[in-house]
């Protein structure tokens, strides 16, 4: 555990020995919001659940965190000296490692390296419970969550607090000259300075780095104006490094560094870098441990099927859809508005597949120019009615100098007209509405296909995703959000471009690509299991007879065995062509081993 990284085995050993192990039925309560803090605890076997009571509902709760083996809690109200801020429930039969308050107490006192261990982990703690990311999973847990760190804030406020000056230098003019000039100038000076400096301050709280018990994420987000983030799954970690700088070391910040398959993501300017770094790691090992746990769970039960044993369902990898379709309020829409809906759908599902269109903002773009010869062609078109009905001697359908039938020129020709543009209008539609981003469970797909023209298709297993991010730049992109989701495939990368809401794109890419993993790993390796299995099982069946005491052997009197004359000695054996034919000899040897 992150907890004790910095001791060495023997004091690893001494804490040890002042453990206390604790068992717990599920559905018990370890302890309730409101008590008094009696010692620290750590999952050994089991899972608990945090929880709050609900701020709507008066007899609900709300679920903050589920903890499993090699987690822990408890340690906050013993640094703050105060009351239990959370319940705490088993979920199953657990077994708890718990330390008490006074040992606690003298542990930080004896070991000093324990401290900044403890206090990485509260200050993530805090800082997970004071915001609300929806885009996490149903069973995502944050383990870490840091800011920059505050010096980069203080290094952001120098320029606004330096800039001070001006409005004060105004204001003192003013005073000096009793001119009304200076002190508006440096009222609207000091408004946007203050603006500035607050811009700076939401910057810089706005950059999260998070570690959860599934991936990485650098979260970085400029208001109205970028919004983005990285991430990379645990078990594409290659390796965590520290980086750190002479101030750094005073200080305690630096930079961690997350090397994935397909780059790096750094945590720059983090507080205590090195404690983050341990977090990362363990979590990154657990995530490896639990692979291999899985795989001996599958292994586990493909004995029992050839054992004919009953086998226990395992909980699969949910897949819950982004949007729930709402059938009633379907069914009270007008029909022609549904109608107009399914023209720019931006987000279709259908039988487990998504397909996902560019914003309409992107349809705008493209077919602004046709629409708006369109519209004003429509408009010139009923003007020129307007204009035929309300002037004395003018008609749509008049007689010419020859006496026939002939239509109003420009009420003609702008029908006509219009036919082009309307075609040029239905080609911008057609050729958004054909580039297309499919998401299912096996794979990825970027589709572009021009009307009467060529057709790309780029596709991948979504297996194969080794990273995703996503970008929303430009205060239009911020307004409408919308942006583009960047994935990592080997050594190739793939773009979902201009999709609505492009966290929730890259949330369901990673979803289903946990979905696919999962089984993929249960599916590894098949054959062997079922070969391993098979012995297994066999051995199992015949334990008995291979457990049987071995029987002595009986001399063979029959003189069939060639080794019978010299069970003492094989060196006696006649071999080649003594005592006989050679062949003969040693064919009849090797038969009677095979016997």
């Amino acid at each position: 555990m992150h907890l004790f990284s910095g001791l060495d085995q023997a004091q690893l050993g001494g804490i040890a020995q002042k453990l206390t192990e604790k068992e717990v039925s599920a559905g018990a309560v370890i302890f309730k919001r409101g008590d008094k803090p009696d010692g620290f605890y750590m999952v050994y076997k089991g899972k608990v659940k945090i929880t709050v009571p609900h701020a709507e509902k008066e007899k609900g709760e709300r679920r903050l965190a589920v903890l499993y083996a090699g987690d822990y809690f408890g340690e906050e109200a013993l640094f703050e000296n105060r009351n239990r801020s959370a319940t705490v429930t088993a979920v199953e039969n657990c077994v708890l490692l718990f330390i008490s308050r006074p040992v606690f107490e003298s542990l930080l006192t004896q070991y000093e390296k324990l401290k900044p261990n403890f206090q990485v982990s509260i200050k993530s703690r805090k800082l997970a419970r004071a915001t609300n990311f929806k885009w996490l999973g149903k069973n995502e847990v944050i383990y870490f969550i840091a800011r920059r760190h505050k010096i980069r804030l203080y290094q952001a406020l120098v320029a606004p607090v330096l800039a001070l000056l001006i409005p004060i230098g105004l204001f003192a003019m003013g005073f000096i000259t009793a001119a009304t000039t200076p002190y508006a100038v440096g009222a609207v000076a000091l408004v946007v300075i203050l603006g500035w400096g607050i811009w700076n301050y939401i910057d810089w709280s706005n950059d999260y780095y998070i570690v959860t018990n599934q991936r990485v994420i650098w979260l970085e987000k400029v208001i109205l104006l970028y919004d983005s983030r990285q991430e990379a799954p645990l078990g594409t970690i290659l390796s965590v490094g520290v980086e750190t700088d002479y101030l750094g070391r005073i200080f305690d910040f630096g930079n961690v560094i997350v090397r994935t398959f397909v780059g790096k993501l750094e945590f720059d300017h983090v507080d205590h870098p090195v404690q983050a770094a341990d977090m990362i790691r363990e979590y990154w090992e657990r995530t490896k441990a639990i692979t291999t746990r899985s795989q001996i769970d599958v292994m586990k039960d493909t004995i029992k099927q050839k054992l004919g044993m009953p086998v226990e369902k395992r909980p699969q990898v949910e897949l819950s859809p982004l949007v729930v379709a709402d059938e009633e309020r379907i069914a009270k829409t007008p029909l022609w508005l549904l109608a107009m809906q399914n023209l720019f759908q931006l987000r279709i599902e259908d039988g487990g597949k998504v397909t996902y269109r560019k914003h309409w903002v992107v349809l705008f773009q493209q077919a602004w120019k046709p629409f708006a010869l369109l519209v004003a062609g429509i408009v010139f078109f009923f003007w020129r009615l307007v204009v035929l009905y309300s002037t004395e001697g003018m008609t749509l359908i008049r007689r010419n100098a020859a006496g026939s039938l002939s239509p109003d020129t420009l009420a003609a020709t702008i029908p006509l007209l219009l036919l082009p543009v309307g075609f040029w209008l239905w080609y911008e539609y057609t050729d958004w509405k054909n580039d297309t981003f499919l998401v299912t469970d096996d794979e990825i797909h970027d589709i572009d296909r021009k009307p009467f023209g060529k057709e790309e298709r780029r596709s991948a297993q979504i297996e194969n995703i080794l990273s995703t991010a996503y970008t929303r730049s430009g205060l239009i992109a911020y307004l409408f959000n919308y942006g583009t989701v960047n994935i990592s495939v080997g050594g190739t990368q793939m773009a979902f471009e201009d999709v609505m809401d492009p966290a929730s794109v890259q949330a369901d890419i990673n979803r289903r690509r946990a979905k696919r993993i999962a089984k993929k790993n249960e599916d590894a390796g098949k054959e062997d299991r079922e070969r391993f299995a098979t012995w297994l099982a066999a051995y199992h069946q015949n334990l008995n007879e291979f457990n049987a005491p071995a029987q002595p052997r009986t001399a063979d009197t029959g003189g069939t065995n060639p080794f019978s004359a010299a069970s003492e000695n094989l060196d006696d054996l006649p071999i080649g062509d003594e005592g006989g034919d050679g062949d003969g000899a040693f064919g009849g040897g090797a038969e009677g081993i095979g016997e």
